[in-house]
């Protein structure tokens, strides 16, 4: 009997910000969603400034230039949002 298993690839392949959500699709096809009120900075730029993201850290990153703002998977992946007002 075998079993095969499916190595995590926790690199960004793709970012979509709407007005409403970012959202990251990995390489290995994962997909995290979170809403964009989490994220101030990148809810107050422009769509045209959110739509300019670039790989950082190896892919283990997500940097937008024109409004400085970085993310990283790891965070993504273990982000506890705070239920201060």
């Amino acid at each position: 009997m075998s079993t095969s298993a499916t190595a995590n690839d926790d690199r960004v392949a793709d970012v979509q910000v709407s007005d409403h959500m970012l959202t990251v699709i990995l390489r290995d096809g994962r997909t995290i969603s979170a809403p964009l009120v989490w994220f101030p900075r990148l809810q107050d730029a422009s769509a045209e400034h959110r739509a300019v993201w670039e790989p950082a850290a190896a892919g283990h990153g997500i940097h937008w230039p024109l409004i400085d703002e970085d993310l990283s998977i790891n965070g993504l992946l273990e982000w506890h949002p705070t239920t201060d007002g």
